[in-house]
């Protein structure tokens, strides 16, 4: 598999989907363009409500990419890198739609701050979930704002030290990441085009008011997420950081 992103409307909802053959992680460049056609879809005045996906079966996302995390040299690239995370979180807070996330598989890093970053998560059984950024010499910084206000500090806090362990899907819902989980592939399609059919049936005024309210007290993020960033940057520069990601 090649990696990709891809973006199309049916039935007044707005579906965007990303790949990449390293169990779904993300470069700077699927980051990148993640954004771009996250805008696309906000602007689309037939899209009432998003839906963010990857393709295969068994990882949602891998996080961010280790390949490009290894080669980082400075520290504008590595600020630059992990400023995609930023941006990425950043653009979903600010949309006036509502998103749902589709999650078949599990979820690693920088891929729980994305899934934490949408309004409604509807995950298969399997879908266990992992904060590892400790375990390889950094830490969850970019992402903890958004990690954090779906779930809390002390869950936060568990998830970022347990780094080496996965948390069950049933985890992930008990501390409100996941909004519901199913059994099945089937279960997990029909609960994502019924729960989006029903958020595209309310008003845009009514769902962007609501959304408004929901995201109280983020105003601060951009430069929140920009100091986080920062803060990731030199950790990965780092020479203990650098031997563990090599070494990978």
């Amino acid at each position: 598999m090649e990696s990709y992103v891809n973006h199309f409307e049916k039935d007044r909802i707005g579906y965007l989907e990303f790949g990449h053959p390293a169990a779904n992680s993300l470069p700077s460049d699927l980051l990148e363009q993640l954004k771009q056609q996250l805008n696309l879809l906000s602007i689309s005045k037939a899209v009432k409500v998003i839906v963010i996906q990857s393709g295969g079966d068994q990882t949602f996302s891998a996080g961010a990419s280790f390949n490009e995390m290894k080669k980082m040299k400075n520290i504008e690239v590595a600020t630059a890198f992990f400023m995609g995370f930023a941006n990425l979180i950043n653009s979903i807070r600010l949309l006036n739609k509502f998103v749902i996330a589709r999650v078949q598989g599990k979820v690693v890093g920088g891929g729980v701050g994305l899934v934490a970053a949408c309004d409604y998560v509807i995950a298969l059984d399997t879908a266990a979930v992992k904060l590892s950024e400790l375990s390889i010499g950094i830490g969850p910084y970019v992402i903890e704002p958004a990690v954090s206000r779906k779930i809390g500090t002390t869950a936060f806090s568990q998830l970022s030290l347990d780094a080496h362990e996965w948390k069950s899907a049933k985890w992930a819902k008990k501390h409100g990441l996941y909004t519901s989980i199913c059994k099945s592939k089937v279960e997990l399609d029909q609960n994502i085009v019924k729960t989006a059919t029903r958020f595209a049936s309310y008003t845009q005024k009514a769902n962007a008011t609501l959304r408004k309210l929901h995201w109280k007290e983020t105003d601060n993020w951009d430069a929140l997420l920009t100091k986080n960033a920062k803060i990731t940057a030199k950790l990965t520069l780092e020479k203990t950081a650098q031997k563990i990601l090599k070494n990978m």
